[in-house]
C-alpha cells in the first residue's frame, strides 16, 4: 500500500506484476529488459523515458525490488505536484522554524530514503535552483536540511523519469547540461502500447484479475472479436487508458459494451483502424449476453408481448436494460399511447415496411 503525504508516496515494491506483464515479447521492451540486468548492481542513477501511462514507475519499482535494495524503503516524489517553494523541503527537509508558521522541523525525502530508491517523477518539472541541489546530492552523495550549513552523506539511489524530451529542453536553456549528464548514464526507453499491441492479450488477463479482485466481481472473458477491436485502438494514454477501458467493463458490463467509446469514436473516424463491432464485447459465463436481434424482429416480440418491455427482453434473451437502450435509440418514449407515428431509427431497423411505426395496432 502507499501513503501520501502532499505529493510524496511510499511504496510497497512487492505489489507488482509479473515479469511476462511488464515486458512484454516485443523486441524492443525485451531489450530493456535486458539492459536492467546490467546496472542492478550499480549504484549510476538511472533515467526512464516514455509516453504518460506507459508504466514508468512500475518500471522504478521493478528495479528497486530486483537490487539489493529491496528490503529498504522505495520513496517516490512527482515534480511536477510538488510546489517549487517546498520542493527543497520535501526532499532535504528542514530545521526547526525554517517554516513560517510550523515549528517542528521536516525530514527530507532523501533521509527518508536512505539505503533504498528515491524516485523522481516528471524530473523536466523540476525548477533550476533545485536542479543545482539535485546535482551536488549526485556527484558525491552531500545534502542537508534547509536552513543549516551541515553536510550529509546519503546512500540512497536515484531513479527519474519523465514523459518530455530532456535533450530538448536541455538545447532551449531550460534544463541543466550537467544534470541532464549525470542521470542520463542509464536510460531506458519504454514502448508506447501502439507499438506493442501484441501483448493486449495478456495485459487484459492480468488487468481483468486485478481489477476483478479490487470490484469483488467474477472475472469476465473477453472474446476474440474484442481482442481484435483492441488491436486496433491506438491508445493515445497506452496502459492508463487499457486499465480505466477494464474498469468501465468490469463495473458496467454488458451495456456498457453496447454503448462502448470505441463504436462511438470509431464512427466519428478516430483512431481506430475500422469501426468497431457494437455488440458482445464481453462475454461473462455467469450472464447471458445480448443476442444480435434485428429491429423488425424486436417490433414483433414487442406487439406480440402487447408492448411489456419485461416479457419482450426475456423472449428475446437479453437484458432490460439493452432492449430499453436500442428502443431509446429508436426513438420510442416510454409511454406507449405516444407511440404512433414515430419513425424508427436507421440503426435499429433493418426493413422500413415491416417497421411502419405510423400503422402498428396498439
Amino acid at each position: 500500500m502507499a501513503t501520501q503525504t502532499n505529493s510524496v508516496y511510499r511504496i510497497d515494491p512487492a505489489e507488482l506484476p509479473g515479469e511476462a506483464v511488464i515486458f512484454g515479447s516485443t523486441a524492443a521492451m525485451r531489450a530493456v529488459r535486458s539492459r536492467i540486468d546490467s546496472v542492478l548492481s550499480s549504484e549510476m542513477p538511472v533515467l526512464i523515458q516514455g509516453e504518460s501511462g506507459t508504466g514508468k514507475e512500475v518500471l522504478a519499482r521493478f528495479l528497486h525490488s530486483c537490487s539489493s535494495r529491496r528490503d529498504a524503503p522505495f520513496v517516490r516524489l512527482n515534480c511536477a505536484v510538488a510546489p517549487s517553494n517546498l520542493l527543497a523541503t520535501e526532499l532535504f527537509g528542514c530545521e526547526k522554524g525554517f517554516i513560517a508558521g510550523s515549528p517542528d522541523g521536516r525530514h527530507g525525502l532523501i533521509e527518508i530514503a536512505e539505503g533504498g530508491t528515491l524516485f523522481l517523477d516528471e524530473i523536466a518539472s523540476m525548477h533550476w535552483d533545485m536542479q543545482g541541489k539535485l546535482l551536488e546530492l549526485l556527484q558525491d552523495g552531500s545534502h542537508g536540511p534547509m536552513g543549516t550549513d551541515e553536510k550529509r552523506k546519503s546512500r540512497v539511489r536515484v531513479i527519474c523519469a519523465t514523459n518530455v524530451d530532456l535533450q530538448g529542453l536541455v538545447s532551449s536553456g531550460a534544463f541543466r547540461q550537467d544534470l541532464f549528464s549525470r542521470i542520463n548514464v542509464v536510460c531506458l526507453r519504454l514502448s508506447a502500447l501502439r507499438d506493442r499491441k501484441i501483448d493486449i492479450p495478456q495485459l487484459c488477463e492480468y488487468l481483468f484479475q486485478k481489477l476483478s479482485r479490487q470490484f469483488r466481481r467474477s472475472v469476465p472473458q473477453l472474446k476474440p472479436d474484442t481482442l481484435c477491436l483492441l488491436k486496433q485502438w491506438d491508445w493515445p494514454g497506452n496502459l492508463r487508458e487499457l486499465e480505466n477501458w477494464v474498469a468501465r467493463a468490469i463495473l458496467l458490463g454488458d451495456e456498457f459494451a453496447e454503448g462502448s467509446e470505441f463504436s462511438r469514436q470509431g464512427a466519428a473516424g478516430s483512431t481506430l483502424n475500422s469501426r468497431a463491432p457494437r455488440l458482445n464485447i464481453l462475454k461473462r459465463p455467469p450472464r447471458r449476453t445480448t443476442p444480435a436481434v434485428t429491429g423488425a424482429k424486436i417490433l414483433k416480440v414487442l406487439r406480440s408481448k402487447r408492448w411489456v418491455r419485461r416479457k419482450t427482453a426475456e423472449k428475446l434473451k437479453m437484458s432490460k436494460h439493452s432492449l430499453l437502450y436500442k428502443l431509446r435509440k429508436a426513438g420510442v418514449p416510454r409511454r406507449r399511447r405516444t407511440h404512433r407515428g414515430l419513425p424508427l431509427d436507421t440503426s435499429i431497423r433493418e426493413d422500413a415496411g415491416q417497421a411502419d411505426w405510423a400503422n402498428r395496432a396498439h
